[in-house]
């Protein structure tokens, strides 16, 4: 019976892997629709390399950071006979389910800096984010780490929480990507002298809707199986999912007067906000929760765009790091029993939790594409820009048969 019972966590986990791990192609495809063509293939390799760097700068180090926990055992060790591995290999499926999560972190910064990042430089920085940065705020949060949600429980009667990660994962890797779209500076010709807006269109609507839904649906993986078990798992967490989609998804539609951009931009802004209180908040909540996120990413991303004349190309600040945020805080108002939720959870330590969360990825993103800036360069050539990261990086097209033809 024991035996059945963690075989069906390890199929569990898993399945919640191998979404989450999809979600990584609706990053890229998100990424291919909203970029130039002569950058589509830059945005298809620079997500699948990310995800293999991250890998193996977590599974080396980043997992001991956050979690103290290394893989330098037998493979009898690691699948449950040494104390500390669960048996079957579940801890294994849980690294795996993690890695996912960590990995996001640049799949997210990818679309900000997208068209005039160099290559080498963003790989770089994938392994110091997910192998050290990242890590050392995951295990503060997730992990219990340097005793401060202990100190947040015992001031303000209940930890950070963050269930699935609107702070850990989305919320840090927004504010990281501000630092690095700061630093990198803007797309030639994007800005001019004057203060006008060069309109860049995205490239394919169809392409940047599918990513938008490839990354829907696998969030009810990266939500849902958080749980990590099967007599963990809660249906009150896909509910509030989906009702957090579906404000995302109406009031981008409104506030955005139409715009498919928007409308399915709308439908991740509430599922990055519903994240952290996903296992406490009403569906009435979760559905207030996902509307405000979409208002968010709408003025957000036009204050970013028009206002600040910061050229984040997929809006990641105000999708991730703004929602995100939002998210955070929100737990802390919406997760009350007062307003329906399920209680356990503390304002007060979720503001300071979010603006901690805000504060180091500012910081880590600044240290990481700062030292990357002033030794290898952050950006491509202006000729490589112009010419575009596909040929200038890969040598090869979105369409290299047709190319060819109008040669």
């Amino acid at each position: 019976m024991e035996n059945t019972s963690v075989g069906g966590d390890v199929f569990f986990v898993l399945m919640g892997a191998i979404l989450v791990f999809a979600m990584h192609g609706g990053f890229a495809f998100l990424e291919v629709g909203t970029v130039r063509h002569k950058n589509q293939v830059n945005a298809l390799v620079k997500i699948l390399a990310d995800f293999a760097l991250s890998t193996v700068s977590y599974f080396f180090v980043g997992y001991f950071i956050a979690y103290g926990t290394h893989f330098f055992i037998s493979a009898a060790g690691l699948s449950g006979a040494v104390e500390g591995f669960e048996l079957q290999g579940l801890s294994l499926v849980k690294f795996f389910f993690l890695t996912t999560f960590a990995a996001a972190i640049p799949a997210i910064i990818s679309g900000g800096i997208a068209e005039r990042m160099k290559f080498a430089p963003q790989c770089f920085a994938t392994v110091a984010l997910v192998g050290v940065f990242y890590p050392l705020f995951e295990g503060i949060v997730w992990g219990g780490n340097l005793g401060i949600q202990a100190w947040l429980e015992a001031s303000f009667g209940a930890p950070f929480r963050d269930f699935a990660g609107s702070i850990v994962v989305h919320a840090v890797g927004g504010w990281i990507a501000l630092s690095a779209v700061l630093l990198l500076g803007a797309r030639t010709g994007r800005y001019r002298p004057g203060g006008g807006m060069t309109g860049i269109p995205p490239s394919s609507i169809p392409w940047l809707a599918l990513g938008s839904w490839m990354l829907c649906v696998g969030w009810f993986g990266f939500n849902v199986m958080t749980a990590a078990s099967l007599e963990g798992v809660s249906g009150l967490v896909a509910l509030n999912s989906l009702m957090a989609m579906v404000g995302g998804i109406l009031s981008a539609l409104l506030a955005g007067r139409n715009d498919p951009g928007f409308v399915h931009n709308g439908a991740l802004a509430g599922l990055v906000a519903v994240c952290a209180g996903s296992d406490i908040l009403h569906p009435i909540g979760a559905l207030v929760v996902g509307g405000a996120a979409g208002v968010i990413f709408v003025y957000g991303f036009a204050w970013c765009q028009n206002r600040l004349k910061i050229d984040d190309v997929l809006g990641v600040w105000p999708l991730h790091g703004m929602c995100g945020a939002w998210g955070g805080i929100a737990a802390g108002i919406f997760g009350a029993e007062a307003l329906g939720g399920m209680g356990g959870v503390s304002l007060a330590s979720q503001v300071i939790g979010t603006v901690m969360g805000v504060v180091y990825a500012l910081a880590a993103g600044a240290v990481v594409y700062g030292v990357l800036k002033s030794t290898t360069g952050l950006r491509l050539s202006p000729e490589d820009e112009m010419r575009g990261a596909d040929l200038s990086i890969h040598k090869i097209g979105a369409n290299p048969e047709a190319e060819i033809r109008g040669v």
